[in-house]
């Protein structure tokens, strides 16, 4: 039986939103929301919060999670790219006589993700023999096309001036990345080098409103907004 790792990166030292990865989100802590719905998948033997801040990790353990171990600082700077955090996590692991077939990254500020998000991937992963990792996905609302650059003045200059009178049934549909969560084989981390980054990703892809990047505070407000409408419509129910 295969053995799954969950990691939540949540690194302290946040600037643009400070203690973004414990600040209150609706009531309740926003890394809490992730924490639960990772538990409630049923599919991890291990969920670790990586972090270096103290801070971070009292409130973790207040909420029912561990931190095995604290993040060492040399990954913990503004710079670093996240497959080497997952490699030491990994390493850390096999330290203590741990092994893991298969490892999840879910990003602490995507409030909206839920258990069934999490399973689909897996199964994606699983489908795929593990040899290709699995990324949550969204679909673009407007043809990327229709792109403009923006110069002085607010001036608008077309991307492909030549697409603009197309329709957008006539485009092909295109998916960026959500940011919210992966999954990936053991070994395939292990075998990364720098970013680890790869064009042999297999996409999951997840509802628009799950899709929010709380990169800033209007990004947080947006958030808060899609929270409440989306519990105002559960409880017109």
């Amino acid at each position: 039986m295969k053995k799954r790792l969950a990691i939540i990166p949540a690194r302290g030292g946040s600037k643009r939103i400070p203690k973004k990865n414990i600040k209150d989100f609706c009531g309740n802590p926003i890394i809490s929301y992730v924490l639960e719905a990772v538990k409630s998948s049923n599919l991890f033997d291990t969920i670790h919060v990586s972090t270096d801040s103290n801070e971070i990790a009292k409130v973790v353990k207040k909420l029912g999670f561990s931190v095995d171990f604290m993040r060492k600082d040399e990954l913990s700077d503004d710079y670093t790219p996240i497959m080497p955090v997952l490699k030491w996590v990994l390493e850390q692991y096999k330290n203590k006589g741990e092994s893991f077939d298969e490892v999840a990254i879910i990003m602490p500020c995507a409030p909206f993700i839920e258990s069934n998000d999490l399973l689909k991937a897996s199964n994606l992963l699983k489908e795929n023999n593990l040899n290709k990792p699995v990324l949550a996905v969204s679909k673009y609302s407007a043809p990327i096309e229709w792109a403009f650059s923006m110069g002085e003045q607010g001036a608008l200059y077309p991307m492909q001036k030549e697409m603009l009178e197309k329709r957008s049934q006539d485009l092909n549909e295109y998916y960026f990345d959500t940011g919210s969560f992966a999954f990936f084989s053991s070994q395939y981390i292990l075998n990364s080098s720098n970013a680890g980054i790869s064009s042999s990703y297999i996409g999951s892809i997840i509802d628009k409103y799950k899709a929010v990047d709380i990169d800033n505070l209007d990004d947080w407000k947006f958030a808060e907004a899609i929270f409440y409408g989306i519990n105002q419509l559960k409880s017109e129910k």
